[in-house]
């Protein structure tokens, strides 16, 4: 009987260590075949188009294998990011993840993934969020929406996609910083999408917005809307003279912000992790990443940040939040 067992356990040690060789072998020759890229929201969207700009960057750097996206969208982005998880961790799907990813599992506690279901790969961009009012407002500063705000008990309006969405969290972190109540001192009027709380502004049909640059950006060019603060680590180059929430002082809205991201499936053998350390390395300094995250109003921040910290740390400010604010108990 002895004999027996210890006949199967050398059996299975070696099969685990042949396995560990074939598994180490096909990590070294990494990358084989196409990438899939999971959007898990619509064509055309922020999202959409910093992971099409990443596919088309990093595609010089795969050893001449596609990077192909996939849209997968639904339940706040939910659908996209748990089919990812449940996907082999071998390095041929990977999710471009969002703030949302962050967001959701912190405000909604039966989230289908968590926060930290995934392997971080790299935190690729900063995409501000611009305050901004209709440029035939008589509001001409963040001063000016503040007094406003504080003297309509409730009367100034705001468009969002939801009191939970990001876009919600930037003003409600704007009232909370400036000691009004986040629920009820401005009335969050709902749009869907980026271009109809744009069309809401636009229309009259709203006092002011806290949305994507993306979104704004053609607009305050054309001279049809007013910025007056920007959600970022910093201004932006084609708004120089609009100050930050941060710099303002604005303890909750001043780590309020939109991002992109590269997820894969937990597990991921540490050579792909490596191999994709090494492309967003040179995906960071490519020109047209760079010129294309510009085009978005994006700042590319590849390197700056330790992924799962920065992740880790954007759970624990909207999940303060949604307790701060009565969302969760």
């Amino acid at each position: 009987m002895f004999r027996q067992l210890k006949k199967a356990a050398t059996f299975a040690a070696a099969v685990l260590a042949t396995t560990t060789l074939v598994s180490a072998a096909q990590a070294a020759d990494y990358p084989e075949k196409a990438i899939t890229l999971v959007v898990p929201y619509g064509a055309g969207g922020a999202s959409d188009l910093a992971g099409r700009a990443l596919a088309e960057t990093a595609r010089h750097y795969t050893d001449d294998q596609p990077v192909v996206v996939v849209n997968k969208t639904g339940n706040g982005g939910m659908n996209g990011a748990r089919y990812v998880t449940e996907q082999k961790p071998d390095g041929y799907t990977l999710l471009l993840s969002r703030v949302g990813m962050a967001l959701y599992p912190a405000v909604y506690t039966d989230s289908p993934v968590g926060w930290d279901d995934y392997t971080f790969l790299g935190i690729l961009e900063s995409t501000p969020m611009i305050l901004a009012v209709n440029a035939e407002s008589d509001i001409q500063t963040i001063d000016d929406l503040i007094a406003k705000i504080k003297s309509s008990n409730g009367a100034t309006t705001y468009a969002a996609s939801g009191p939970t969405a990001i876009d919600g969290f930037t003003v409600q972190a704007l009232l909370a910083d400036t000691d009004m109540d986040p629920l009820s001192a401005s009335t969050l009027v709902p749009y869907k999408g980026g271009s109809a709380l744009a069309a809401a502004l636009l229309g009259g049909h709203v006092d002011f917005l806290a949305i994507s640059a993306g979104s704004l950006m053609p607009h305050i060019e054309a001279g049809k809307m007013r910025a007056l603060m920007i959600y970022a680590p910093k201004r932006m180059d084609a708004l120089p003279n609009v100050p930050t929430a941060k710099e303002l002082g604005y303890k909750l809205a001043g780590q309020v912000g939109g991002w992109s991201g590269l997820y894969a499936p937990k597990g991921l053998p540490e050579d792909v992790v490596a191999k994709w350390t090494e492309i967003l390395g040179k995906v960071a300094t490519d020109a047209t990443w760079l010129d294309l995250a510009k085009k978005r109003g994006s700042v590319s921040v590849i390197g700056d940040e330790e992924p799962s910290a920065y992740v880790k740390s954007q759970f624990e400010l909207y999940n303060g939040m949604a307790q701060k604010f009565g969302y969760i108990q």
